[in-house]
Formats: C-alpha cells, sequence, structure tokens
C-alpha cells in the first residue's frame, strides 16, 4: 500500500487527469552531495519547473509527487509551498528505483478509484522531475492523444549516426538506419487500467523497463509518439546543469542557486512564476 501524506480536494470532486512526478531519484550520476530534484538551476529547484508546468496545464487536475522517505517532510514543507501548488495534491513515498516509485504513485491513484474520486479510465501523466523545460504544449498535446489512443509519449528523432559495435573487440559491426528511431521524453500519458496494468505485469514477470511505455509495449498495446523537444532534457550530468543554466540565461532568468533545495527555508512566498 502506497504511503501518503493528507491531500486536499473538494468534496465529491472528480478527477481526469493526474500527473506523477517521480522525484525520489538521488542523481548519484549528478554528483554534489544533495537529492537531483532539489538541486538548482536559475535560483529554483529542478523539480519546480515541471511542477509549475504541471500546476499551468489546465487538462491536469491533480498531482502526485512521488518523494524519497529522507525528503518527504522537507518537500511537503518547503518545496511545495515555494511551488505555489493550488491543484490538489498528495505526497507519496517512493522506493530505490523509479519504476518501483512510479508503482507507488499509481497504488494512490488506485485508492483515488476505489474511492470514487476517480475512473479507470482517467488519465495518467508521468514525468520525470529532473526534465524541467517541458512545456505546457507537450502536456496538453500528449493527454489528449493519449485519450484517443489510451497511451502517448512525447519524444525525438535520433539525430546522430548509430554504430552497432561488437563489445569485445570494440569494432563497428553496421551503421544502424536511423529513420525510424526515436529518443523517448516524458512526459508520457496513459489511461489509468492500461498503465496499473502493465506495472502489475512487470513487478509479477520481474521485468525493468527502461521508461513507462515500455511496460506497456510489453502487453502488446500499441504507444503513440508525438514531438517532443530537443529542450526537453534530463539533468544526470553536471554538464547537463551547466546547459540549462545556458538556456536559461538567454531567457534571461539564469544566475546559479544555492546547490540544494534545502536551503529555500523561509521562501514560501518566493515569486517562481517567470518560467
Amino acid at each position: 500500500m502506497a504511503k501518503v501524506s493528507t491531500y486536499r480536494n473538494g468534496p465529491g470532486e472528480k478527477m481526469h487527469t493526474i500527473a506523477l512526478v517521480p522525484a525520489a531519484g538521488l542523481g548519484r550520476r549528478l554528483g554534489g552531495g544533495c537529492p537531483k530534484p532539489y538541486r538548482h538551476i536559475g535560483q529554483r529547484p529542478i523539480v519546480s519547473y515541471p511542477l509549475r508546468a504541471i500546476e499551468e496545464c489546465s487538462e491536469i487536475n491533480r498531482i502526485v509527487i512521488i518523494v524519497s522517505p529522507e525528503e518527504r517532510e522537507f518537500c511537503e514543507r518547503e518545496i511545495i509551498p515555494a511551488c505555489g501548488l493550488h491543484k490538489p495534491y498528495q505526497l507519496v513515498t517512493g522506493a530505490d528505483e523509479r519504476q518501483q516509485s512510479v508503482y507507488q504513485g499509481l497504488l494512490a491513484v488506485h485508492e483515488y478509484v476505489a474511492h470514487g474520486e476517480a475512473e479507470a479510465s482517467d488519465i495518467v501523466v508521468i514525468h520525470d522531475a529532473a526534465r524541467p523545460f517541458a512545456d505546457g504544449h507537450m502536456f496538453r498535446q500528449s493527454i489528449l492523444e493519449a485519450k484517443k489512443f489510451g497511451a502517448c509519449i512525447v519524444g525525438i528523432p535520433v539525430r546522430d549516426t548509430l554504430k552497432k559495435v561488437r563489445e569485445e573487440a570494440g569494432e563497428i559491426e553496421e551503421t544502424v538506419s536511423r529513420s525510424r528511431l526515436w529518443m523517448a521524453q516524458t512526459p508520457q500519458s496513459f489511461r489509468f487500467d492500461l498503465i496499473f496494468k502493465a506495472h502489475q505485469a512487470a513487478l509479477w514477470d520481474g521485468f525493468q523497463g527502461t521508461d513507462d511505455s515500455s511496460l506497456v509495449e510489453r502487453l502488446g498495446h500499441a504507444v503513440k509518439m508525438i514531438p517532443g523537444s530537443f529542450r526537453n532534457i534530463k539533468i544526470t550530468y553536471p554538464e547537463d546543469l551547466d546547459l540549462a543554466e545556458k538556456w536559461l540565461t538567454e531567457k534571461g532568468t539564469g544566475g546559479r542557486g544555492e546547490e540544494c533545495g534545502q536551503k529555500v527555508a523561509g521562501k514560501a512566498n518566493a515569486d517562481w512564476s517567470g518560467i
């Protein structure tokens, strides 16, 4: 059973789209000793950017944020108020691996369905906390297409030449055609009953996918792909932070802030609406 905190909701309110934001990752490849979602770019925690985009997307009715046990209290006390969320939200305790964390978020949605606060056919849109540059258009389009097809993700066509290499010898075996190859991104949107079934099947089979859509593909269900953005990067390595800072500077909102979100204490009324 998912561990949940108190959430806000109007009496008898029905939901149509629920956003799941996995934010429990430690970001070991990023380094720095601070959990990745709370590292700063443009004087704001990374996680604040997708949360603001979700807050401003009219198609999304509720937000479920999946956090690590260690950061749960801090996130509820500092990050959430500072992001200025007005939509109903819920914090769920995640797990060590992303797939397991998303499943904990889906269990929370399952509770909504069980209590009549959501329908099994409602849309769940899953978005990485470490992708700060996804915009409202991406969220809206993926949600609309998921309503039609049951599953839709955003991505970008591969631009670089791809080589298949013999691992032992380090020699090129062949040049791979990139004409039909895309790089998957988030947001990824699904009917709840479909993505919940896909995660349950993966859990039962011990299958670990590289993204949520791969779990749906295993069920034999088609997944729609629509264009994302080459700027919709996932902050993974230190150079990604530098690139994100560069883009924010171009928009006039740059400037490296504190290294960890725990430095935002006392800024519950901060104005982060510029992005």
